[in-house]
């Protein structure tokens, strides 16, 4: 698909980071977008950049309140999709709603487990089992589905649980790369891409604190400070100094610096991965950090979660692991 213009994309996770950029972008490219996110605001901010400049004529963008882990919402925001864009077909299928949590099976519950577990995974099977029959109709389309260099590197550090968001990674890739061949024995008009990225500057850290407490406030609960603690203490850091204020200013600190320290911005990765679809390609790894450490595991697999191994490549592309 050389050209966007004129078709028809959906994209999950649209009020953020990755999947607001590949909204802004698809928009100036003359793409009919229809996203969803579970805030409606965050929406609002995204389709109004959206609007900043004169959108070609007839051109149409929708949003849609969903939770891509439950299936009746997502069949809701198809329904709505059909007949406020008045049609029965789509080319494009971003599958980019993420959050993170849940990294361990003995610190974290299962409910906090398993919500990263639905959206991060089941959001992309719920998404190609909703939007598929509209793809089919479509002369031609294309799914992307995002994983993560976490779909083949399950960790972030030797101190970090990171269990819930590592295996639903590792799902995706296995996922895309086995649809590939689905599509082309059933619907060889339709393509897939899997898109892992490294560290991208989003706010998905502070997003996924909030969907996971169900709060919007930026201040830990008592719970989520003790959680902050033992996380700390097994990164090597003593907290017993610390007061709850000092926790609080590290883990606002850890979200604005995932944010806005990133190697790649969201805008530059939204581009890598269009730039992608343009040419055709199933594996799209997203920043330089995302190259390198698959080159590493790829050469020496056995030693990938070693200490010696995260050193290295922490110094290598300064990322602060954890």
């Amino acid at each position: 698909m050389k050209d966007f213009a004129g078709r028809i994309a959906v994209i999950t996770g649209g009020g953020t980071g990755m999947g607001r950029e590949l909204a802004r972008q698809l928009v100036a490219e003359g793409c009919n977008v229809a996203m969803c996110d579970v805030s409606a605001d965050a929406m609002a901010e995204t389709r109004a950049l959206c609007e900043v400049e004169k959108l070609p004529q007839g051109l149409r963008i929708s949003t849609h309140v969903a939770d891509v882990s439950i299936e009746d919402q997502l069949l809701r925001f198809r329904d709505e999709l059909a007949e406020q864009q008045a049609t029965d077909r789509i080319h494009l299928l971003f599958n980019n709603a993420g959050i993170g949590g849940g990294g361990s099976m003995f610190t974290n519950t299962r409910e906090q487990w398993e919500r990263t577990f639905n959206i991060c995974w089941g959001g992309v099977y719920l998404g190609v089992r909703t939007f598929l029959p509209m793809l089919m109709k479509a002369d031609e389309g294309h799914i992307v589905n995002t994983s993560s260099v976490n779909g083949f590197w399950a960790s972030v550090g030797l101190g970090v649980s990171h269990t819930a968001y590592s295996a639903a990674k590792f799902a995706v890739k296995g996922f895309s790369e086995a649809l590939m061949n689905d599509l082309r024995l059933n619907a060889p008009h339709i393509k897939c891409s899997v898109v892992m990225p490294g560290h991208i500057g989003t706010s998905i850290v502070s997003n996924s604190r909030k969907i996971q407490s169900g709060t919007e406030s930026e201040l830990l609960s008592a719970n989520e400070l003790l959680s902050a603690r033992v996380r700390l203490k097994a990164m090597g850091i003593d907290t017993g100094p610390m007061s709850d204020d000092d926790v609080q200013n590290i883990a606002l600190d850890r979200a604005r610096a995932f944010r806005e320290d990133a190697p790649t911005t969201a805008a530059q990765a939204a581009r890598i991965i269009l730039d992608g679809v343009k040419a055709e390609r199933w594996r799209i790894l997203v920043g330089d950090d995302a190259h390198k450490l698959d080159e590493r595991v790829r050469q020496t697999p056995e030693q990938a979660y070693t200490p010696e191994f995260y050193e290295s490549f922490r110094s290598e592309v300064g990322w602060r692991l954890g």
